[in-house]
This record gives C-alpha cells, structure tokens and sequence, in this order.
C-alpha cells in the first residue's frame, strides 16, 4: 500500500512539474507552437477580456435602459390598474360628487350675503337682550376676505347673571347662520355681576363681485410671481 501511494504521489508531482515547465520558455512570436496548456490559458483571458470589454461599453448601457424600461413598464401597469378602477367606479365617483356639492350647497346656504348682515348683526343682539344681558361694547370690525367667503370679527362685552350668559351662548350656537365664539373672558363685579368679554366671528359668502374681484387680484399675483 505503501508503495503504491508513493508513486501516486511522485505522478502527481511530474504532472505539476510538466505543467509549469509547459509555461517556460515561451515563443511570443510563434503561439502555435505553444503546448496545449498555455493556449488554453491564453484562449480564456482572451475571453474573459473581450466579455469584460462588451460589459463594459455596451451591455452594461443594455442592462441599464433594460432595467428601466422594466420599471417604467411597473409604474405603467400600475397607472393603468388605477385607472381602471377609476373607471369602473365612475358612477360612485359621480354619485359622492353630487353628493359633495349638496352638503357643500347646504353649508354656503348657512352663510348670509352681504345684504344680509345687518339682520344677522341684529339677531345676535337682540339674543343677548332676550336673555336680560347689557352690551357694553358691541363692535363689528373689518371684513377679513378669503377665498369664496368673509369673516367679520365682532367684540363684544356683556354683564348679566351666570345663567343668562350661558343661555345666550347656547342661543347664539343655535343660530341658522353660522357665529363662533372665540376668546371668551368671565370676569365679576363686587356685586357678583359678571362680565363676559369676547370675539364673535360670523360668515358671509362673497357676491359675483367680490368673486370677480378675487379671481382678478389672483391672475395679477401670478402675473407678478413671473
């Protein structure tokens, strides 16, 4: 057994031996007549060079635009899903929309015009003096303009019992037209009178004027943002 590793191994080594011996000497003048085993070497990093070479300035570019065709083949398809849904719910979609501009109509038909708010400006007034309560200040400010409506902030002090001030509250909170009220401030007297300071705030939409004034004053910015 002995001896038959040994020449196992003395063959293995002569192969080793012959095969870098194959690699001496070389003619690079005259490859043919090369042995076999440096051809083939040379035949695989003429290979691995020209594959490098393609990847490098050609398929690399290839998988790239293939890559990104194939992402925008992705937000496509998807697009293409969306909107196919879309237009398989078109009829939902009409349906809440209608539904949107009645609940829409409904809230502008709770802001009063501008001929409109004298009554409103009365109504408020004229709650406080139902519940027994004295104005002391009753101040309507300037219009605060926004896109399809107006704000008009009114201060306001009252005095009366506790009760009549909260009754006026809820009367005001149940108004038709919508008023807020904001900053409210409770202060007594040394007869146990209180005093309530506080900003109403009531809405108007804007007439076909005042629209009209607002689109004009939107066109003329955009004009200037140029």
């Amino acid at each position: 057994m002995s001896a038959t590793r040994t020449t196992a191994n003395k063959g293995r080594g002569i192969d080793l031996q012959r095969l870098a011996q194959d690699f001496r000497g070389l003619d690079p003048n005259d490859p043919g007549l090369w042995p076999a085993a440096p051809q083939v070497a040379v035949y695989l990093a003429v290979l691995v060079l020209t594959v490098a070479a393609f990847w490098w300035f050609d398929w690399q570019d290839q998988a790239l635009t293939l890559e990104a065709r194939r992402a925008e083949e992705t937000q496509l398809r998807d697009s293409w899903v969306a909107k196919k849904r879309q237009a398989v719910n078109l009829e939902e979609y009409r349906r809440q929309l209608e539904e949107i501009d009645r609940q829409f109509g409904a809230l502008l038909k709770q802001l009063p015009n501008r001929a409109e708010m004298d009554s409103l400006l009365s109504d408020i007034n004229q709650a406080g003096l139902g519940r027994g309560l004295q104005f002391e200040l009753f101040k309507p400010g300037a219009d605060v303009v926004k896109e399809f409506y107006a704000e008009m902030p009114i201060e306001v002090r009252l005095s009366g019992g506790y009760h009549d001030l909260g009754e006026f509250v809820s009367d005001v909170a149940s108004m038709p037209r919508v008023v807020t009220l904001n900053d409210v401030g409770l202060t007594a007297d040394k007869d146990g009178i209180l005093k309530m300071d506080a900003k109403a705030t009531t809405y108007r939409y804007l007439d076909e004027e005042e629209l009209a004034r607002q689109r004009q004053a939107a066109q003329a910015a955009k004009k200037g943002n140029k």
